[in-house]
């Protein structure tokens, strides 16, 4: 029997991965308290690997039955620091400012917990990102339009912004959200096929 699976995660990117790649994961919303996780000042990779593992715990242990939950979360490192989602549209007018013309790394942390057993297995996955040289005008535009403000990094690689994304290193569905290959490896781990998971 295979375990139905839930994404701890409000991300419609996310969810819009995983849907095209044949999985119709159940979303359930942890809750959990991103502020208070970051405050201690991890590493941005260890970061966003403690905030997917929160996630995914907080999820699991609310379920009814036995599921596996996917849990990711992702942070922009750029000169060493972790840049989640802007407080407001002036931060994110200033990040675009620094990030222009510059390079970054997306790294996402990723979790999956199998409710049968309690087992957890994670990872981080890292891209990559070139930014181009938006002008100010692109820039304050792009801040208008509101879609940086709901994003980590203030940026999406499937979004308005896409056209001020030079290149990127890496998986690109770890910038839009979840890295896949990376996701079918904890799977594999667990002793699932992501292909059993297929509907």
């Amino acid at each position: 029997m295979t375990l139905p699976l839930v994404l701890a995660s409000a991300s419609p990117a996310r969810l819009g991965l995983l849907r095209q790649a044949g999985l119709d994961p159940r979303v359930v919303v942890s809750g959990v308290d991103e502020e208070a996780l970051g405050a201690h000042g991890p590493a941005p990779a260890e970061l966003a690997l403690l905030l997917a593992e929160a996630k995914a715990d907080a999820v699991a242990a609310t379920l009814d039955a036995p599921a596996l939950v996917i849990g990711c979360d992702s942070v922009l490192e750029l000169d060493g620091l972790a840049l989640g989602k802007p407080a407001d549209a002036d931060e994110a007018l200033r990040r675009w400012q620094s990030m222009r013309g510059r390079s970054g790394v997306l790294r996402t942390g990723h979790c999956v917990v199998d409710g049968r057993t309690g087992k957890r297995v994670s990872a981080t996955a890292s891209t990559t990102v070139r930014f181009g040289t938006p002008s100010d005008e692109e820039v304050a535009a792009y801040v208008a339009s509101g879609e940086p403000l709901h994003v980590a990094g203030a940026f999406t690689l499937d979004g308005r912004s896409a056209p001020f994304i030079d290149g990127i290193d890496g998986d690109p569905g770890n910038v839009i959200g979840l890295s896949l290959p990376l996701l079918r490896t904890l799977l594999a781990e667990l002793g699932v096929r992501i292909t059993d998971l297929w509907v």
